[in-house]
């Protein structure tokens, strides 16, 4: 059989026009990019879908991961834990996104195989409290809720169901499962009479719904758990998610795989097979697209891939913004071109960056202008190449723009009021110009949209990438310049260009820079009072940050040694001019983020 959709013809997107197309497919085609034209158009209409016999497409259509996948869908009422669900399912080889809570049913493009509802700050009857779209309940596939989502399955049979809890449970507590035969017995299959879970709310059920049994209890939450007499709908007030609760993935496992039926076969080795076949149908055998690489993993590994796909057709350019780490411009051209064969320009425009900062010192302005001049760089330098292209064998223009971007950055886009709500403007989402998306008429296409980072690594690994450039710790695409607190100037990027190079050697020498996710030297262009060679001097003071983290969405600051913390104070202000004070940064994230600004 062959799925059918309804596909907006491009050249009459502006009228909203649709035409029905039949797509054959065979499982070495699935396609995992996604793949958007950031032309302007009408909004999307739901893709409608139905069933034929025959017919192939001959022009890409737009897929994602869910249109390959069995896919569990996870709704966020804003906890701090929702991605964790997406994690924990992806580990098990079970395909899962994240959406906000508000996504409409009627809204949505594709067919889910399981429904999580997520943990959230709110309570489920207090006004202006969020309520999933109920018909999500009539689609006819399980639905699991977690605490607030456990709430949120009991206030919409009845809001007495719901009350304040008269003591908070917050930390570990012990369920107990209970046995009615069944379906019902289905998420706590294997798990044996007793779990050791994490709890976290204040709020909590008053009595099971109407038509669920009482699963599970606490010694203070007697509906710790409940399932539908009849439907798969369960609901738990405890988190599965996080590490703190023993056998949680097993939880999640019996939900995803035994109750909702998804295959586990999301796997880096078949998304790779998957992207490239997408990726050259996507672009042809003439057309050429054209990505901007820092040096730090995901482009790289965007960059890799997209190499392997097209081969010489992918440009890649790197604008020396003058902002960027030790040696940094030489170190990625002979890493992408020499040892991954990447065809790559480098841009020196640190001079033009520099002079558009002279005297800036607000971040969000700081991050426009260093936006808007990367993009003048890159409009001007596409130019070249489609050019200098016309007249050779890789003749074709340059219709494509990649980017790489990673989950977490589409999460922090749409995270309902969670501790990611905001998008930084640094961020690859959204974050193309008008101009740019108007005027070159690009379409974007993002192969690591639905990756977290240590996702990103693996697929690095797959396409052959040495564990060094693998295990290579983020730098953001302003560079230094997010990293200096205030006023961005040669002499300030240099002081912490020398200072960042000489924290990283340190740590490599330890041997523990793999055991650290990130770690820079920032500037706070604050001036602190120091004695040398008995003077009294001023000198600005560096920022040391060293997190630990899996996914980037949270963090926790690196335990250094006092002894090694000395070390590198020391070496730092007596090495680099115009230092007085080595600050070590250990905030977590949240609150705090990663980058300084």
């Amino acid at each position: 059989m062959c799925p059918s959709f309804l596909i907006r013809d491009p050249n009459r997107a502006d009228k909203g026009f649709f035409f029905p197309v039949t797509l054959e497919v065979h499982e070495q085609d699935l396609t995992c990019s996604v793949v958007r034209s950031l032309i302007p158009r009408a909004k999307k209409s739901p893709l409608t879908r139905r069933t034929h016999n025959s017919h192939t497409m001959a022009d890409p259509v737009e897929l994602v991961p869910h249109s390959a996948f069995d896919t569990i869908l996870t709704l966020d009422f804003g906890s701090q834990y929702t991605h964790l669900v997406t994690r924990r399912l992806r580990e098990l080889n079970v395909y899962s996104e994240m959406l906000p809570c508000t996504q409409k049913l009627a809204d949505l493009d594709w067919k889910p195989v399981g429904i999580i509802l997520s943990g959230g700050p709110y309570s489920v009857y207090e006004e202006g409290a969020p309520h999933v779209d109920p018909a999500y309940f009539e689609l006819g596939v399980p639905i699991l809720g977690i605490c607030y989502g456990l709430q949120e399955i009991a206030y919409r049979s009845s809001t007495d169901n719901v009350v304040a809890g008269t003591s908070r449970e917050y930390g570990h507590a012990i369920v107990k499962p209970k046995s009615f035969g069944g379906h019902v017995d289905s998420l706590f299959k294997d798990l044996g009479d007793e779990v050791k879970v994490w709890m976290s709310h204040g709020d909590k059920l008053a009595k099971a719904p109407e038509g669920y049994h009482t699963i599970a209890e606490t010694d203070h939450s007697p509906f710790a758990g409940i399932a539908h007499e009849t439907k798969p709908i369960y609901g738990i007030q405890f988190h599965p998610e996080v590490t703190h609760t023993e056998n949680g993935t097993q939880i999640l496992k019996n939900f995803a795989v035994d109750i909702c039926g998804a295959k586990t076969n999301w796997s880096m080795g078949k998304f790779v097979d998957q992207e490239i076949l997408r990726i050259r149908k996507l672009v042809g055998e003439k057309g050429q697209v054209l990505g901007a690489v820092s040096g730090g993993v995901d482009s790289t590994v965007a960059a890799k891939l997209m190499h392997q796909a097209i081969g010489d057709r992918f440009h890649a350019v790197l604008v020396n913004n003058g902002c960027m780490r030790l040696n940094e411009c030489e170190q990625v051209h002979k890493t992408l071109s020499e040892h991954l064969g990447i065809n790559l320009t480098v841009v020196d425009a640190s001079k033009l960056f520099l002079d558009g900062l002279k005297g800036v010192t607000d971040p969000e302005t700081k991050r426009k202008i260093i936006g808007g001049t990367f993009i003048d760089v890159f409009e001007a330098e596409a130019l070249k190449i489609e050019k200098a292209a016309a007249d050779s064998d890789k003749a074709g223009k340059i219709e494509f723009f990649l980017q790489g971007t990673l989950y977490p950055d589409v999460i922090e886009s749409i995270s309902f009021k969670g501790p990611s709500a905001t998008i930084k403007t640094h961020h690859n989402v959204g974050g193309l110009p008008e101009r740019m998306t108007e005027g070159q008429g690009l379409k974007l296409i993002e192969p690591l949209r639905e990756l977290f980072k240590d996702e990103v690594r693996q697929l690095g690994r797959e396409l052959g990438i040495s564990h060094e450039l693998v295990m290579r710790h983020p730098f953001p695409g302003p560079g230094i310049a997010i990293r200096i607190l205030g006023e961005v100037t040669p002499e300030r990027v240099e002081i912490a260009r020398q200072a960042d190079h000489i924290f990283i050697s340190m740590i490599r020498e330890a041997g523990i820079y793999d055991d650290i996710s990130q770690a820079f030297a920032g500037l706070d262009s604050n001036r602190a009072v120091g004695v040398m060679g008995d003077k009294r001097v001023y000198g600005y003071m560096i920022i040391l940050r060293a997190v630990c983290s899996t996914d980037f969405m949270t963090a926790d600051a690196y335990p250094f040694t006092n002894e090694f913390r000395k070390a590198v104070a020391t070496k730092i202000i007596n090495c680099v001019d115009g230092v007085t004070r080595c600050l070590f940064d250990e905030t977590t994230k949240p609150p705090g983020t990663i980058e300084l600004e």
